[in-house]
């Protein structure tokens, strides 16, 4: 999964930290909150919801989170953090993912529910979380321009 280059990154976040490994394109919740300000509290962490009903939307991941080994090294030339570092989450924008829940074929104009795994789904559920909006359907790529508006 991932995002295309093309884009509007009007707003972005750079104090929550990810604790697991994620790919870019999907959209993040909030596992735990730090309390006032917390900018560089480790309590601020985001994570990929597994049963994303009722969460809190915390932006989509502009960066792939990666784990490496003692011998390895982060790759200069890919936009990449590490694991249990922070990561980028889009509040205000839009982009081009693939993080289309599978089987779903999502209209232009249709609101956008958080999905399972960082999905964005069309499919309404009982608890559904609003992600953002829909602007066009896939592609044949299986790609679509997302907006996304974080308050």
């Amino acid at each position: 999964m991932s995002l295309k280059p093309d884009r509007n990154e009007l707003e972005f976040d750079l104090s929550r930290y990810m604790n697991s490994v994620a790919t870019r394109g999907g959209v993040a919740v909030m596992l735990q909150h730090g309390s006032g300000v917390a900018m560089d509290g480790s309590g601020n962490i985001v994570e990929y919801a597994t049963n994303p009903s009722g969460k809190i939307v915390a932006g989509l991941v502009l960066q792939n989170v990666v784990s490496l080994g003692t011998h390895e090294r982060k790759n200069p030339y890919k936009d990449e953090t590490l694991v249990n570092g922070k990561v980028a989450l889009l509040t205000k924008g839009w982009v081009v993912t693939d993080m289309v829940y599978p089987g779903t074929s999502p209209a232009a104009g249709a609101v956008a529910y958080l999905g399972q795994s960082g999905y964005i789904t069309p499919t309404s559920y009982a608890g559904a979380v609003t992600a953002g909006r829909f602007e066009t359907s896939k592609d044949e790529d299986g790609f679509v321009k997302f907006s996304i508006n974080i308050p």
